[in-house]
C-alpha cells in the first residue's frame, strides 16, 4: 500500500503531521527536549529498533527539527541537537502531554511541568497573544487565510 504524503497539502495540520506524525517521532523529540542527544541514548531509552531510529532521526533532521553534529570521527558518531524550529514545537508537545494526562491517564500524573523558579506545577494553556483569551474560547474559529486555495476556502467559508 502506497504511503500518502501530507507534505504538499495546503492544510497546516497535514503538513505538520508529515514531519512529526510517524510512530516514534514525538517520543524521540520528547527525549531530545529532555537532553538526550546520542543515538545509543535514544535507542536505550525508547527500546526502539536501530533501523527505525535511524530513519526517524534522518526525517527529523530533514524536517529541520534536529541538527546532526559529528562528535567523534573514529568511529564516526553523531549527536542530534534540537534546532530553533524543534524548540518551537515543544509547547505543542507540552499541550499534548497535558491533554493526554487529563483524558487518558486514569492512574494520574506520571510527569508534571513545573516552574523552576517557583517549584510550582504549571497549567499549560494556549492563549491568543492579542486578546489574552484561551484559544478554546468559542469566540475563535478558523477561516481561510490569504494563501488558501479553492478547496480550503470551501472547507472553511460559511461555517460558524
Amino acid at each position: 500500500m502506497k504511503k500518502i504524503s501530507f507534505g504538499e497539502m495546503q492544510c497546516p495540520i497535514a503538513r505538520g503531521l508529515e514531519r512529526v506524525g510517524e510512530r516514534w517521532t514525538m517520543l524521540i523529540l520528547r527525549d531530545a527536549f529532555n537532553g538526550l542527544t546520542r543515538f545509543d541514548e535514544f535507542e536505550e531509552n525508547l527500546g526502539i529498533a536501530p533501523n527505525i531510529l535511524t530513519a526517524r532521526l534522518k526525517a527529523l533532521v530533514e524536517a529541520g527539527l534536529l541538527e546532526k553534529r559529528r562528535y567523534c570521527d573514529r568511529p564516526p558518531r553523531n549527536e542530534y541537537i534540537v534546532t530553533e524550529r524543534g524548540w518551537d514545537f515543544r509547547p505543542v508537545m507540552l499541550m499534548l502531554q497535558s491533554w493526554a494526562t487529563t483524558h487518558y491517564a486514569p492512574e494520574g500524573k506520571s510527569v508534571v511541568l513545573i516552574n523552576r523558579q517557583t517549584g510550582l506545577e504549571a497549567d499549560p494553556t494556549v492563549v491568543d497573544a492579542v486578546s489574552g483569551l484561551p484559544i478554546s474560547d468559542p469566540v475563535f474559529r478558523l477561516v481561510p487565510g490569504p494563501a488558501a486555495n479553492e478547496r480550503t476556502r470551501k472547507r472553511y467559508e460559511g461555517r460558524s
